[in-house]
């Protein structure tokens, strides 16, 4: 995988939290932040996925798909019925 140099700015803080935190890993600060990008990227595609999901399950059936579930109910209550 071909790799690309790049500057960024971030707060003295946070630079110095990412050190500490990179020892402790024992990784390059630079894997760090290439980790924390790759989880901050996965997080941001679960999130629009599991917003498609909601969007599709959010629906409420319209009045005919709930006219056909109860006549399903009703058809699969009497067979089950007849069968015991």
């Amino acid at each position: 995988m071909e790799s690309i140099k790049t500057a960024i700015s971030i707060e003295k803080s946070l630079f110095a939290q990412a050190n500490v935190l990179a020892r402790k890993l024992k990784v390059s600060r630079s894997r760090l932040f290439v980790l924390a990008l790759e989880d901050f990227i996965h997080e941001q595609e679960n999130r629009e996925l599991l917003d498609k999901i909601n969007a599709v399950y959010a629906d409420e059936p319209d009045e005919s798909e709930k006219i056909l579930r109860r006549k399903a109910r009703k058809s699969h209550r009497r067979l089950v019925e007849g069968q015991w």
